[in-house]
């Protein structure tokens, strides 16, 4: 059965989507340690208007990070589809990655928002602040499975308070991306 185009954000406001968003949940995958904590990203806007992307996480007391870009799909449309490239391995970059980033639902004031992608295998629960509402998070689960997701496999990410600084003598770069190869 063929499912029906999601629904996306038209006229999202890049300048307002800038910023640090922390991920509230998600359908945990290969490119992230399952133990991840404190899971957020950062966008800033780029003079050419692509954007620059660092996703973050914690795992074992140990910042790892990797940036990317973001840029629109089809820079004619209105629709918030997004392509985000990252090389890989980080510290050696010859494969980009190229991933669908959608934005599927964002609030008036742009405090929380739902991604996805058309494959409805990523789905992610951003939000400014590392918590979010219960009621706004059922609400954004229901709105995901309205767009044909399976919510069951969502997973919460645990966050601490206050949220770690930005950078620590621990940093591991990209390390996450090579054990994701070889599964562990």
């Amino acid at each position: 059965m063929a499912k029906k185009e999601m629904d996306v954000v038209k006229g999202l406001d890049l300048q307002r989507y800038m910023g640090r968003w922390y991920e509230i949940a998600s359908f945990p995958s290969r490119f992230q340690p399952k133990d991840g904590i404190n899971t957020r990203a950062t966008y800033t806007l780029n003079s050419d208007v692509t954007v620059h992307v660092l996703n973050e996480t914690w795992s074992g007391g140990k910042r790892g990070y990797i940036e990317g870009t973001a840029y629109k799909a089809d820079p004619k449309s209105d629709e918030a589809k997004l392509k985000v490239k990252f090389y890989v391995p980080p510290f050696l970059p010859i494969i980009p990655v190229v991933g669908d980033y959608w934005v599927l639902y964002i609030d008036d004031d742009y405090r929380y928002a739902l991604i996805g992608q058309p494959s409805r295998n990523y789905l992610w629960i951003l939000c400014r602040q590392n918590h979010l509402d219960e009621d706004i998070y059922n609400q954004l689960l229901q709105k995901a499975k309205d767009e044909g997701y399976d919510v069951s496999k969502i997973h919460r990410t645990t966050h601490t308070n206050p949220p770690p600084e930005a950078e620590s003598p621990n940093d591991t770069k990209g390390i996450w991306w090579i054990k994701s190869i070889f599964g562990k």
